[in-house]
């Protein structure tokens, strides 16, 4: 099977042969129909993580936001059969440990992490292998195409889990959203999918007004305001005091921070953006100002596998589309270049995976 492979760091990755997986006796393999590319792949391949003891190993096959088909499993999976449609979550729980059995398998002990660690390759391939298949497996619902599936694969469900699980966000709140690439517009869609009024921030006019179409009520671009107005003040005008969630879905110092400071007193932020090598995952906060204002700060990483029911009902009763949020289709031949455009910002929406033959 054909496979992308990293290489080195921040170099095009080596499009190669591979060998088929075979199945364990808990897994299965999948047809990989369509893969998102993300910017944790981005990460990934520019070798980012060191400082937090995550950097992936070279030779990794990256790609981490598939949907397909089982084609075959191992002899101990009960709940899945070739021919099944499925959604891989890219944070593999055992299925076994006391965050699993609690039903969040995305901080399980022993968990990996799809396409970023040498034990769990990638879905940047024709074919991937999904360990524990009857607890990290998703059947995917018949309304649901691969492509649109792959959409939601990581950014779509790491926005439910930070708005609807971790932050709680609720109709008649009011949300921001700081960085309106997948993640954010996911999160724009999602908000106002669950009745919040949502303020779109972001440098690009036309991520901006992509944003709009997706259900945010306004958009703010910190290049346009006045040196005297920041970003907070302007989010905290138009939410009339703050909003009372934020969301920083970039990952640099200054975006966490003005996410921080536009929320209401008692107002949660929620940090979804990993850093860069910039930050080196940490960054500094106005903590006397957060402890004034009781301020929560929440980190959010994907979504369990067992929450993919609510949002499956959510997305149905709301008829939102994360379809909608893809806006290019390509071989896996363009995954360096895309991956390159990502360190100018030069992507928009979602980019997907979707032949798979070179």
């Amino acid at each position: 099977m054909h496979a992308a492979i990293l290489r080195e760091y921040g170099e095009p990755l080596a499009i190669r042969e591979l060998p088929e997986p075979d199945p364990g006796p808990n897994d299965a393999v999948i047809r990989v129909d369509a893969c998102g590319v993300c910017r944790s792949d981005w990460h990934a391949w520019m070798g980012h993580g060191e400082w937090a003891d995550d950097r992936v190993p070279r030779g990794q096959v990256l790609g981490h936001e598939p949907a397909g088909e089982v084609v075959a499993v191992g002899r101990s999976v009960d709940r899945f059969s070739p021919g099944d449609r499925v959604v891989v979550p890219f944070s593999l729980g055992d299925g076994t440990c006391a965050h699993c059995r609690r039903g969040d398998g995305n901080v399980c002990a022993d968990g990996r992490a799809l396409g970023f660690e040498g034990d769990a390759p990638g879905a940047f391939a024709e074919q991937v292998q999904v360990p524990e298949a009857d607890y990290n497996l998703v059947e995917r619902p018949s309304w649901l195409d691969a492509t649109a599936a792959a959409a939601l694969g990581c950014r779509y469900m790491t926005a439910y889990h930070a708005l609807a699980e971790r932050a709680g966000l609720a109709g008649g709140d009011t949300l921001a959203v700081h960085g309106c690439g997948g993640v954010g517009l996911s999160a724009v869609q999602l908000g106002n999918a669950l009745g919040a009024r949502v303020v779109a921030v972001d440098v690009d006019d036309d991520a901006l007004a992509l944003a709009i179409d997706l259900g945010a009520d306004t958009g703010v671009n910190p290049s346009r305001l006045d040196d005297e107005e920041p970003v907070p003040d302007r989010v905290r005008e138009l939410t009339g005091g703050g909003a009372d969630v934020s969301v920083d879905a970039l990952g640099i110092a200054e975006t966490c921070r003005n996410s921080v400071r536009s929320v209401r007193p008692r107002g949660t932020h929620v940090q979804v953006g990993l850093t860069t090598d910039a930050e080196r995952g940490e960054v500094a906060l106005p903590t006397d100002w957060m402890t004034r204002w009781e301020v929560s700060f929440l980190g959010s990483r994907g979504m369990p596998p067992t929450s993919y029911d609510d949002l499956f009902a959510l997305v149905e009763a709301t008829d939102v589309d994360p379809g909608a949020l893809v806006s290019r289709e390509m071989p896996l031949s363009s995954v360096s270049d895309r991956l390159a455009a990502m360190s100018d910002y030069d992507v928009r929406g979602v980019e997907v995976v979707t032949e798979f033959d070179r």
